[in-house]
């Protein structure tokens, strides 16, 4: 059949075979304003989503009411005048992604589709496809209509509009991928994960135009967790338990393609003020400043955790009492931070500005983490857990001399829990979490977004339904990730663009970013080119595990075993 010269790609230089979806010829054009056809919903992407150039097509999803629609027609047309696209798609069912059968337990279940997912139909664009859509709509529109067919008649349409950004992400993700897996090692205690699955929590990392990422660090048999990298990605810190759950060791590594975390990197916030008491969290939400030089942390902390079978939410973990405290990576001191080490309150999640000169933190009134005769919280957001609301505060870093705290106008008494700042790279914004109680992993967490500093807060365009945390600036400030569970119980990773003025665009999703039946949570944007991380050793850790393990077998009076161990 002869293509109408409206049908063909010479402009675009797409007109070859192996494309995803095949060229439109079978069917009449739709007309764009044929009245009497049922509304199509397309709900991914969201209308007016933005995309950064560099990014893997990604999977378009729609409901069609008319149950006799068997074939589908997507036209993509542009707004800077390049060729339109005209394409016919089978539109495939939705399907549950990739199953890990090692996180597969009675305390969890497999992931379902929801009902509006279970009604969708699905098309991603080949590499091609994609990447002429992005040519097309650099910094201009680009109308997505969809339209169904029966019989060989269109029967229903629906419409929406989408951009590149001239912005590119420019820079890796990395993030834990952890198995939600509560378990109960002992009558009425709930752990959200038993010691023998700590193998299987992963950090990896992901370059969002690639359709996979890589893992760096696998296997370990004691719990890392909080991480962060200097602003030039040339140092790495992360949280990681010693024997015995030792919570007072934190590592300092040096980022290069093949890392290694050895026992002479590591670093004990026990030896602040000679701290000791095995029921505090020595170490909590630890930062390295943006020239790799120091650490903040909050220390002495007292904080409340409850830990449930349910594993949407399964645990809720808020600080209580903690003071700030630094560390010079020159003299290897750990010093109080004036004006930040009030025991009145709790200080903690601090961060830094770009420049290093001041940390913006979260400061609360001073509780206890388990007031006499209160019941434990069996749920996300029970009435029983402590009521804490932090007010976000900006401090003088001013060399470790520390200075006056400041609420910050727009994200502090509002009668509402406002944590987990994050200072934009080119310091002009503030992005936190709102929520009715507590910080991480609420379900009613929204983002705001404020002036750094101060001004009236902004509830962002990018919020999910359910859980917006861990967020993260990209290097050129231009992006930000962080995590939801609006898609999945199982935590998935999203995206916006935030312009200059703090205008934020709709969430992306970053798909595959683990198997589905697994959840990603503390994402964090890594300034280092393409191949400067490939993998992490962690011969400390392993260190750790034989200790363990010849501390336990003496503990049994196998003397002799523990010595070989």
């Amino acid at each position: 059949m002869q293509w109408p010269a409206r049908f063909a790609f010479s402009a675009i230089g797409l007109a070859t075979a192996g494309l995803v979806a095949s060229v439109w010829a079978e069917w009449p054009a739709p007309q764009a304003g044929q009245s009497g056809l049922s509304q199509v919903v397309i709900d991914y992407p969201k209308h007016e989503s933005l995309f950064p150039p560099d990014f893997a097509p990604p999977t378009f999803r729609w409901r069609d009411p008319v149950e006799s629609a068997s074939s589908w027609t997507i036209e993509i047309t542009f707004s800077n005048g390049s060729a339109p696209l005209h394409l016919r798609v089978p539109g495939d069912r939705m399907q549950v992604g990739e199953i890990d059968p090692r996180c597969i337990s009675p305390t969890n279940k497999l992931p379902e589709l929801t009902s509006e997912q279970a009604a969708a139909r699905i098309w991603q664009p080949a590499p091609e496809v994609w990447e002429a859509i992005k040519q097309g709509s650099i910094e201009k529109s680009a109308t997505v209509m969809v339209t169904g067919y029966a019989a060989g008649k269109p029967v229903s349409r629906g419409r929406m509009t989408l951009a590149t950004s001239k912005d590119p992400v420019g820079a890796p993700i990395f993030y834990r991928d952890v198995p939600l897996m509560p378990s109960e090692l002992q009558p009425g205690v709930i752990k959200p994960l038993s010691p023998k699955l700590l193998p299987y929590l992963a950090w990896r990392l992901r370059y969002v135009d690639e359709p996979r990422s890589k893992v760096m660090m696998e296997g370990l048999h004691t719990c890392a967790n909080c991480h962060s990298f200097s602003s030039d990605g040339s140092t790495f810190g992360i949280d990681m338990d010693g024997p015995h759950n030792d919570k007072g060791l934190y590592a300092i590594v040096p980022v290069q393609p093949k890392m290694t975390v050895r026992t002479e990197d590591m670093i004990s916030w026990k030896n602040f003020r000679g701290q000791m008491e095995r029921d505090k969290r020595i170490g909590f939400m630890s930062q390295v400043s943006p020239d790799g030089r120091y650490v903040i942390t909050a220390t002495q902390v007292e904080y409340y955790v409850a830990n449930f079978t349910d594993y949407r939410f399964l645990q809720v973990f808020y600080p209580t009492r903690g003071i700030l405290a630094w560390y010079d990576r020159k003299d290897g001191q750990i010093r109080p931070l004036p004006g930040a080490d009030d025991p009145q309150f709790v200080q903690s999640n601090a961060v830094w500005s770009p420049d290093g000169k001041y940390l913006v933190l979260v400061r609360a009134k001073a509780a206890d983490a388990y007031p006499k005769g209160r019941p434990m919280a069996t749920y996300a957001n029970d009435p029983n857990e402590p009521q804490i609301r932090y007010d976000i505060y900006r401090i003088p870093f001013n060399e470790g001399r520390g200075g006056t705290p400041e609420p910050l106008r727009g994200a502090s008494q509002n009668g509402m829990s406002n944590s987990f700042p994050r200072v934009s790279p080119d310091g002009k914004w503030v992005v936190f979490v709102q929520a009715k109680n507590g910080q991480l992993m609420r379900p009613d967490g929204q983002l705001y977004i404020v002036p750094a500093g101060g001004g009236a807060a902004r509830l962002m365009r990018a919020n999910t339904a359910r859980m917006n945390s861990w967020h993260s600036f990209s290097p050129n400030a231009r992006w930000m990730v962080f995590s939801s569970k609006s898609e999945s119980p199982y935590t998935q990773m999203f995206l916006t663009h935030i312009d200059e003025k703090g205008n934020d665009s709709p969430a992306i999703l970053i798909e595959d970013s683990t198997a589905a039946n697994r959840a990603v949570n503390i994402p964090e944007f890594v300034n280092i080119r393409r191949g400067g991380m490939e993998k992490i050793d962690t011969s400390a850790v392993e260190f750790y595990r034989l200790y363990d393990l010849a501390y336990d077998l003496t503990e049994k009076g196998r003397v002799d075993e523990a010595i070989v161990a």
